[in-house]
């Protein structure tokens, strides 16, 4: 769901996330204070006062962990992304190290790489997933840079250096990989998704004299809570809809090798 939710338009996903549940609890309620007395709801409120603060400080620890777990791995994937660029630019850069004849395969399989990765990784994991053609890709490069003949110390040292880079992209290529999946495991969400339900559902408890004063509070209670759920899931699948790390650097990359 929380994948679903990631690849629509920012303004839909709000709109669902957001404002679909303030105007169902705030209906909700003005529904109920039309059927129970507010002396009656009045009578909670000192009980029900204590129980939901107790509720709101663990339900606002238990949010606050999340939003730094999924901030913490958004900026993962950003970092991963960034070591792959700098990956495929240093072995750009080592490749020429070698006489042209060698150097114009490894050229070659890495422009394919670079190629793969933007147009069928990026687009897979948009949906959460990774290409195996990708991957038969990456190993043709490292077929590539094993089978260089190397005649002296000299190319024995470059040919190091770009197995020792190919290993940084394959495993910056990995991580992204994991992270496309998402970043928070089914249980927290259930836990998140149960918490916000309790936490909203003692708004119902409380019966205050004014009743748009109560409607406004409750209001704002949803909307806070609904945006910072709303904001997880937007950054949750960090190569998903809108909010999504890009691959830039592999596009801008990809320019330097062609126009070489």
């Amino acid at each position: 769901m929380s994948l679903f939710l990631s690849s629509l338009p920012v303004w839909l996903s709000f709109l669902i996330v957001v404002v679909l549940p303030t105007a169902v609890v705030i209906s909700g309620q003005h529904l109920m204070r039309r059927k129970i007395p507010t002396e009656l709801l009045a009578a909670n409120n000192e009980v029900a006062g204590f129980k939901f603060a107790v509720v709101g400080i663990v339900y606002a620890v238990l949010l606050g962990f999340a939003v730094i777990v999924v901030w913490e791995r958004y900026h993962d994937a950003e970092t991963a992304v960034a070591q792959e660029t700098s990956g495929v630019i240093s072995l750009w850069r080592l490749a020429k190290g070698f006489d042209s004849e060698t150097a114009a395969p490894v050229e070659q399989r890495l422009t394919d790489y670079v190629r793969a990765a933007i147009d069928i990784d990026w687009p897979a994991m948009a949906q959460g997933r990774g290409s195996t053609r990708v991957g038969d890709t990456l190993s043709a490069l490292y077929a590539t840079v094993l089978a260089i003949r190397v005649p002296d110390q000299r190319q024995a040292g470059i040919q190091y250096e770009l197995l020792l880079q190919l290993d940084t992209v394959t495993q910056a290529r990995r991580t992204r990989l994991l992270l496309a999946d998402g970043t928070i495991p089914r249980v927290l969400w259930a836990v998140l998704l149960t918490g916000a339900c309790v936490t909203l559902g003692y708004t119902f408890f409380f019966g205050a004299p004014s009743i748009r004063a109560q409607l406004m509070m409750s209001a704002m209670l949803v909307a806070i809570v609904c945006m910072v759920l709303w904001a997880l899931i937007g950054m949750e699948h960090p190569f998903t809809g809108p909010v999504s790390v890009e691959p830039t650097g592999l596009h801008i990359a990809l320019t330097e090798f062609l126009n070489e």
